[in-house]
This record gives structure tokens, C-alpha cells and sequence, in this order.
């Protein structure tokens, strides 16, 4: 505990102090810039504002901005420790908010214990907010403090300790009791703890199904009952059970559901005994539960357990609910958080966890297994599909009370642009998934059978219906490694290469090389590799496409397609392109694979076939030729030939904007180019980066992935005859789902012949 201690001092201490701060979102660098900031541009937008308050909006980040509001009385399991204490836990909740849901927070620190104080307070800066995060004040002033907020304001309010709570744990109710088969209007539950969350929780159980009568409430004294006077307020009181139960231990006989927001160790093993079969246990006192974890677990075999901390499954995590529900209420401009909101969290959060879960999720959790069950029966807050499935439900539900000012007309495109929030890369992918979706699906062949990430990218892409995948590999083995997996590759086709009809690929292999040193029996013992195989099966057209290279290095990989498949009658060299893309941008580098120094004539290739890979991501090509010079300052072998490439290109592609030399900070940054170079051919930056060589290109890529904060997708394989990727050997699942899809996009493209001919 010393060693963490000093991690979490440290963490919080080094470099800049604290965890937050406000960055500019437009440039400040010139005394142009300035006078657009400040003085005298600002007074347009007031001016706008003063007329039309609604314009607030539209000008300034009141849309995307939440207070987060606390007097630090009820701090974690720290209690009243004051307004300077809490300040590390709010600034916290603004890096969640942040790094969850791209929502901006200023946290706001109240020196008071009056709620009619931090009521004015809210009252007076809401003008300034999109919405009002209440965080850790106590009970009971927390409550009225939030009733009158929302009476009194016109935007969301939100007491995160008790709905947050409440919405999380909810979603757990439900999915535990779908496993062992129990109703919720039957079942018995037990809440521990009548504070905040304790009651929020009950009354949120409630409106999900659960029975009021069916419900006993305790608090620090024992059973809240019908008659009882000690210790109730009039939050507690509705309440009070008809019931002979008095203690804690007497409400837990017979009971399905035991929900404990109070403190560690009040739960003993001869309590969960006296539950009910398979017991529903969610201990979520912190840092330490009603039970500790593994003592209920070794007391009952048929136990569900959860608790609020991060190192044992089913964790009660507020992150699931808070930045989730205000991105789906800041986006529609709700006025409130009505109760059909927080219902609507709730049922996207369980039907979330019956789903298979992404690659991405498991490497966050150190390669775990995760599959919906008894120890997993909430999603885990780094699953980045939460955002989109809450913030989604929560606006459609705002939308539907009529508390939305501004209801969303696309919600496709608006699951595109929240999935932006979290990874770059989702806007590509998914925009090419709502094309590839509505037209034909190709049959892919995989001839990495062997591959558990393979196999599970087949299982997601033929589910998802992208493509018909087609796995080359022992049925056998990929049957035992499909069981290890807990997958099914319904919908998959799963040939065995040492069965296989491959006389005619080799006869006609054959006829293709035979003037190149090879024999007829040559290719026989050749096509018995699974990869040279599946490259043959492109070829002559008995699959539309391949992906390969998942288990073998990239050159022993692109030989056969090389060999087999040759190049387009119009390209002299293949090239790899790596899509790099960055929150605002997106930028193609070529080449990034294949060709070490490529001449004059393969540089117009990269940017002819470069130009045709952003057609079929619909982004008009912008291509700039890189060098060490600018437009002849530097005049070396290097720079001449990028000058003449781009005059090859040039006459191949006349309507598609380029210019080069240049170097790369000219093609990336209009500024440069208007203020030094206001000839350049490009309107804007460019997007499509040629490299004068392969280090050149590699290096660029590799510095902007692991440094420059880009997110890559590559490299992809243009020039051949027949669509073939090859992955790079360390491809997760997900690079493995993303480059099929963009496979399958350019594929149903130019079947279509919708991508033009250069």
C-alpha cells in the first residue's frame, strides 16, 4: 500500500500539477488569429448571441462543456473531507469525461455546506454549461439540491452518485437474473446502505421491474419497516417494508438480490448462505465491499457476484453511465435527464454485455476471455461500443419525452461521428461498413486457418455479414481452436488444402511461369502452400479476394501474388499505402512496404494508385511529392526526380490537384504553403503524401503512429490484378476486420466500376 501511495502521489504531482487542463481548439499564432480570438472579432459572435441566445451554442463550447459541482461532503469512502480534498476526484471526473465521451468539464470546487448556496450557485453560472454533473455532496441535501436544479434549469443535472449507480447496477440486476432464469417482478431484493446511491438504486430497481413489496431497504439501524421512527427522513420513508424483518441478516433469508452501496464487511458468509438459489450479490461499498470478493465466492458456488472494484469481474463502474448519458443529452440539447433516459442506459448497458466483445477490450484487460456469463455480466468501461449504444438510447429517449431542442435526423451518421470520440480510425471503418453492408459481400479466402486472430476476425466479419470468409487450414484444428475460443464461424466456408482440387491452379500456374524456370510438378509441390494456393484461387476467380500474412513476413507473403496474379496492365509497381488518421485528418503515405528506391515512373504508379485507394474511401485526392527541397531550393538526384514523377502523374491524372517537390511540413500546413508558396497547385493541405523511398515512408509512418498520436490502418496492397491484402505479422483482429472492409469497399467499387480509371 506505501509503494502505491507513492505512485498516486507522484502520478498526480509530476510535471504539471493535477490531471486537467484547457487547451485552445483554434490557432493563436498570429496577430490575424489574435484579433479573430479577441479583440475586435470577438464582439461578432456576442453580438450574434445578444440577439438570439440560442446562437450560444453555435459560438462557443456551452454544447460540449459540464460543471462538475461538489462541496466534497461525501467523497468516495472518505466522507466530509471538504472542498480542496475532493478537488483531485473532480478533476478525475474530467479526465473521464474526456477520454470516454470527448465532453469538455470544468470542475467547481463550492466552500459550502448550504444547499441553498450550491442551488444559486448552479442557478448563476448555468448560463455558461450544457450540463451540471453533482458529485459527491451527502445525503439528504443531495437530493432537494437536485430536485430543484432540474426545476429550475433548462439543461441536464445529473447526481452521478445516485443515478450513475443506480444505471450500472441495474443493467447488472438484469443480465444476472437472465442467466439464472429468474423475473424481475418475482424476485426478492435486499438494499444495504439508504444513502444516495442506496436509494436511487432502490427506486431505479423499481422502475425496471422490480416489486415495490418485494423490496426491504435497510440503512446503519436495520430494516427501514412500516412503523419504524428512529433515523427516517422523508426520502427513506416511502420506503418502509411490511415486514417482521428487523436486522440485516433477517431481510437476506430467502432473498434473490442482495444490492449494498453502505460498508465494507457488513455481509457475513452464513448471510449469503440464507440467500435464495443462485444469489445475485452486487457489494459495491469502496474501496472495500459488503463481502469481500473471493470469501462469497469459496461460501457459494452458484453465486453472482459484483463489486465496484476493477480487479474482480463484474465490476460496478460509474464511468459505464456518466459520460455516456451526457454526450447523448448535450448532443440533443436536452433540457433534463428524464427517467426514461436513465431506463434506456440501463437496457443498452446489459444488451451490451450479451454481445461478443472486440479484441480491443481484451488486450485492455490483459488478454482476458470475455464472454457474457456469471463473471461477466456488465461491459467493461474501456469497450468502446458503450459510448455509441448509450449515448444513442439516452438521446433517442429524450427525443421521444420531447426534453430534446435539437433531435438528430441521421442517427447512422450519428453513431459515425461519436465513435470519432474514441478512435479515429471508426470514422473510416464504419462510414466503409454502411457501404459494404448494402451491397454484395465478396468470398475472402483467409489462408491463415491456423491463426486464432484470424479465426476470430472471420467469425466478426461473416457475422457482421462484410464477407463470405473462406478459411484454408485442418477442419480439425480449427474446430479445437474455435472451441478454445468460444466462437462459431457460421456463415464461414472451411476448406482443407490436402483434399483440394489444385490440378487445374497448377496446370495453369504452369502455363503462366513455364518460360520462368518452372515445372508443372514445380507448381504441384508449390500449391500445396495454403498461401501460394489461395493466391491461385483469386486468380482464377474461384474467390473474389485474399487476406493473407497473419503467421508469415510480408515479402513471403507478396511473392506468390506477384508471381501468380502479375500487376495491372497499367502499373509498373505495386505499393504499400498506410492510411494514417488523425481525429481532423486523414493522410495516405506511399510507399510504406515494398519498393526501396523507386524510380520517376514508380512514384507516379504510388500516386496513381494512392489517388484510386481515396476515391474509393470517398476523399478527393490532394497529392503532394515530398522531398528535402521546396520547389527547387534544393536541387539533388533525389528532389529531380520527384520533380519529374509528379510531371508523369500529372499527365495521367490532369484533373486531380498535386504539386511537388516539397517538403513535408509545406504539404501538411496551408499556412506555409499561402504565406511562402501561394502558387502551389493544392487548395488546402494534401492527403496523400509520396515518399522518395521506402525508409523515407516507413520511418514517416512508424514516428506518426507511435508518436504523433495517428492511428493507422495498412499497409494496404495497390496494383495488382485481383484484390489481395497482406497483413503485416503482428495484426490484431480488429486491423485484420478493418483492412477486409476497406478490401471489400475497394472490391464492390470497382465491380461497380465506380472508381475512376487514372
Amino acid at each position: 500500500m506505501e509503494h502505491y501511495k507513492k505512485l498516486a502521489l507522484a502520478y498526480h504531482k509530476k510535471g504539471r500539477p493535477g490531471k486537467i487542463r484547457v487547451v485552445p481548439t483554434k490557432p493563436c499564432v498570429t496577430q490575424s488569429d489574435l484579433a479573430l480570438a479577441y479583440t475586435p472579432g470577438v464582439a461578432e459572435p456576442c453580438l450574434e448571441i445578444a440577439e438570439d441566445k440560442e446562437k450560444v451554442f453555435d459560438y462557443t463550447n456551452r454544447g460540449n462543456l459540464v460543471a462538475v459541482v461538489s462541496n466534497g461532503s461525501a467523497v468516495l469512502g472518505l466522507g466530509n473531507i471538504g472542498p480542496e480534498a475532493g478537488k483531485p476526484v473532480m478533476e478525475g471526473k474530467g479526465v473521464l469525461f474526456s477520454r470516454f465521451a470527448g465532453i469538455d468539464v470544468f470542475d467547481i470546487e463550492v466552500d459550502s455546506q448550504d444547499p441553498d448556496e450550491i442551488i444559486r450557485l448552479c442557478e448563476l453560472i448555468a448560463p455558461g454549461f450544457g450540463g451540471i454533473n453533482l458529485e459527491d455532496i451527502k445525503a439528504p441535501e443531495c437530493f432537494e439540491i437536485e430536485r430543484q436544479l432540474i426545476d429550475k434549469l433548462d439543461i441536464p443535472v445529473f447526481h452521478d452518485d445516485q443515478h450513475g449507480t443506480a444505471i450500472i447496477s441495474a443493467a447488472a440486476l438484469i443480465n444476472g437474473l437472465h442467466i439464472v432464469e429468474k423475473n424481475i417482478e418475482d424476485v426478492k431484493v435486499v438494499f444495504n446502505g439508504a444513502g444516495a446511491a442506496g436509494i436511487a438504486c432502490c427506486s431505479h430497481f423499481i422502475t425496471m421491474g422490480v416489486r415495490k413489496e418485494n423490496v426491504i431497504l435497510c440503512d446503519s439501524r436495520g430494516v427501514i419497516y412500516k412503523g419504524r421512527q428512529a433515523g427516517l427522513n422523508k426520502y427513506k420513508a416511502p420506503f418502509a417494508a411490511e415486514t417482521d424483518a428487523r436486522t440485516l441478516a433477517d431481510a437476506m433469508v430467502n432473498a434473490d438480490v442482495f444490492c449494498g452501496v453502505s460498508v465494507k464487511d457488513v455481509v457475513t458468509p452464513e448471510m449469503i448462505l440464507s440467500m435464495a438459489n443462485d444469489p445475485l450479490v452486487l457489494a459495491m461499498a469502496n474501496p472495500d465491499a459488503e463481502i469481500e470478493y473471493n470469501l462469497a465466492v469459496k461460501t457459494r458456488s452458484d453465486i453472482i457476484m459484483a463489486t465496484g472494484r476493477s480487479d474482480h469481474p463484474n465490476q460496478v463502474n460509474n464511468v459505464l453511465g456518466f459520460p455516456f448519458i451526457f454526450r447523448g443529452a448535450l448532443d440533443v440539447r436536452a433540457r433534463k435527464v428524464t427517467e426514461n433516459m436513465k431506463v434506456a442506459a440501463t437496457k443498452a448497458l446489459a444488451s451490451l454485455a450479451r454481445e461478443d466483445v472486440p479484441e480491443i477490450v481484451s488486450r485492455a484487460y490483459g488478454g482476458q476471455q470475455l464472454r457474457f456469463g456469471r463473471e461477466y455480466i456488465i461491459p467493461k468501461p474501456f469497450d468502446p461500443r458503450a459510448l455509441t449504444r448509450v449515448a444513442i438510447a439516452v438521446a433517442k429517449a429524450a427525443v421521444k419525452d420531447g426534453v430534446a431542442r435539437n433531435p438528430i435526423a441521421d442517427w447512422e451518421a450519428y453513431a459515425v461521428q461519436l465513435e470519432q470520440f474514441i478512435d479515429p480510425t471508426r470514422w473510416l471503418v464504419s462510414s466503409a461498413l454502411r457501404e459494404v453492408k448494402a451491397k454484395a459481400s465478396p468470398r475472402i479466402v483467409f489462408p491463415d486457418g491456423d491463426s486464432t486472430r484470424v479465426l476470430q476476425a472471420c467469425s466478426q466479419l461473416a457475422h457482421e455479414k462484410i464477407c463470405k470468409p473462406v478459411i484454408l487450414g485442418d477442419p480439425k484444428q480449427i474446430e479445437l481452436l474455435t472451441q478454445q475460443l468460444e466462437i462459431t464461424l457460421d456463415g464461414c466456408e472451411i476448406l482443407d488444402p490436402r483434399t483440394m482440387d489444385r490440378e487445374l491452379c497448377a496446370k495453369r500456374f504452369y502455363e503462366r511461369r513455364q518460360r520462368k524456370g518452372l515445372t508443372l510438378q514445380d507448381a504441384r509441390v508449390e500449391l500445396r502452400n495454403p498461401n501460394v494456393l489461395a493466391v491461385g484461387m483469386v486468380h482464377y476467380d474461384q474467390v473474389d479476394a485474399m487476406i493473407s500474412g497473419a503467421l508469415h513476413s510480408y515479402p513471403w507473403t507478396i511473392r506468390p501474388a506477384l508471381k501468380i496474379i502479375g500487376l495491372r496492365d497499367d502499373i509498373s509497381s505495386v505499393c504499400g499505402i498506410h492510411v494514417m488518421i488523425w481525429e481532423k485528418r486523414t493522410l495516405l503515405f506511399a510507399d510504406t512496404a515494398i519498393n526501396p528506391n523507386p524510380t520517376a515512373e514508380m512514384l507516379a504508379d504510388f500516386a496513381v494508385l494512392a489517388a484510386d485507394l481515396a476515391s474509393s474511401m470517398n476523399l478527393v485526392p490532394k497529392i503532394a511529392f515530398l522531398s528535402v527541397s521546396n520547389f527547387g531550393s534544393y536541387r539533388n538526384e533525389e528532389s529531380q526526380r520527384m520533380t519529374k514523377a509528379l510531371e508523369l502523374a500529372q499527365k495521367r491524372m490532369p484533373d486531380v490537384q498535386m504539386d511537388g517537390e516539397m517538403q513535408a511540413d509545406t504539404a501538411v500546413s496551408p499556412e506555409i504553403a499561402e504565406q511562402w508558396f501561394p502558387f502551389s497547385k493544392i487548395n488546402g493541405d494534401a492527403n496523400i503524401l509520396i515518399f522518395p523511398n521506402l525508409s523515407a515512408g516507413n520511418i514517416a509512418y512508424k514516428i506518426a503512429r507511435e508518436l504523433g498520436g495517428a492511428r493507422s490502418i495498412g499497409p494496404i496492397l495497390m496494383g495488382l490484378n485481383k484484390p489481395v491484402n497482406v497483413l503485416h505479422r503482428t495484426a490484431t483482429v480488429d486491423e485484420i476486420i478493418d483492412i477486409t472492409t476497406l478490401t471489400v469497399r475497394k472490391w464492390q467499387k470497382e465491380k461497380a466500376n465506380t472508381v475512376p480509371t487514372c
